[in-house]
């Protein structure tokens, strides 16, 4: 019997846990499977159930699976296999992620932060597939990230690396969710972007947000700015130039560093499309040192939408024993 071939890919989350299966030469999962994570249950039962949708995804044939990827949240040490913590699941702390896996599976696990694994997703399988230096933005709740340079993913000395959202781009501006000051993320997350339509609104200036939310001021999330402004709100706008010009920012230290051909942005935010991207562009174009790193460069929306995780734990699965 030849070796097998054929990879699984799990997108743990805070609330569900998804797996697939890709087999050998395809484009497309031969298999899916999806299960509440339950994490009050507690580590040692969303590990169970991770084993189980392993399982699943293999049609039970485990001897036909070369290796999983698993792309946690949090950060982690892919070279120790260990899960510092979770924000999202109770009682993560130090897991050894990656021999608890084995233990269950006796299976070759690797492990990768869910950013991270969203731009390998995107270099080997969406939007940057052909680009050697790129660089992966998501921009939700949160802002994560994942650098590929030179067709390898960057994850630095302790698989911490790529933390682009914690970025300071104002040392005077507000209290990041990380208790750092001044970072992007603060700025330019969705809930920053709520943040910054409600003090607008505080100081009575003028917008459609207040009918969109039925005068619930405090319900406005980014998605009803996008709205607003879509349908040419000034207030709404403004907000969104004003984020775009801080990922601009962001962008520009990017640039200098890591010279990419592309930068591909997804998460929720990035529905806005143009208008948040122009301000970025803008920033990008007025900063950078000299016009050669825009050379042959592009930012563009990412193509893998909500599968993005999946993909890129595929694709940390595809390179053991590469």
């Amino acid at each position: 019997m030849g070796r097998p071939n054929a990879v699984i890919g799990v997108d743990l989350g805070g609330t569900q846990i998804r797996a697939a299966r890709l087999d050998d030469g395809a484009t497309a999962f031969g298999a899916r499977v999806a299960a509440l994570t339950l994490g009050d249950e507690g580590p040692a039962a969303v590990l169970d159930r991770v084993a189980q949708a392993v399982r699943q995804a293999a049609n039970h044939n485990l001897w036909a699976i070369r290796a999983v990827g698993i792309g946690a949240p949090g950060p982690l040490d892919p070279q120790k296999g260990l899960l510092y913590e979770a924000p999202n699941l109770p009682g993560w702390e130090n897991i050894p992620l990656r021999a608890e896996l084995e233990a269950r599976l006796n299976l070759p696990i690797v492990i990768g932060n869910d950013a991270n694994l969203a731009g390998l997703g995107e270099h080997r399988f969406g939007a940057g597939q052909g680009v050697d230096d790129m660089i992966y933005v998501t921009i939700s709740t949160g802002i994560g990230s994942g650098i590929i340079t030179q067709g390898q993913m960057l994850v630095g000395a302790h698989g911490l690396a790529a933390e682009v959202g914690h970025m300071v781009v104002d040392p005077n501006g507000p209290i990041c969710n990380c208790g750092g000051v001044g970072h992007v993320e603060a700025f330019a997350a969705g809930p920053a972007i709520a943040r910054a339509a409600r003090v607008r609104l505080s100081a009575e200036q003028p917008s459609m947000l207040r009918q969109l939310v039925q005068g619930e001021v405090e319900k406005i999330t980014a998605v009803h700015v996008s709205e607003a402004a879509q349908r040419g709100d000034a207030l709404a706008r403004a907000v969104l130039r004003e984020a775009g010009r801080y990922i601009g920012l962001a962008f520009i230290s990017l640039v200098h560093i890591f010279n990419p051909r592309l930068i591909v942005i997804g998460g929720g935010v990035s529905q806005a499309g143009d208008l948040i991207f122009d301000p970025i562009h803008e920033t990008l174009r007025a900063g950078v040192m000299n016009p050669a790193f825009l050379d042959d460069f592009r930012i563009v929306k990412a193509a893998l939408g909500g599968d993005v995780g999946l993909w890129g734990a595929v694709a940390l699965a595809q390179t053991v024993g590469e």
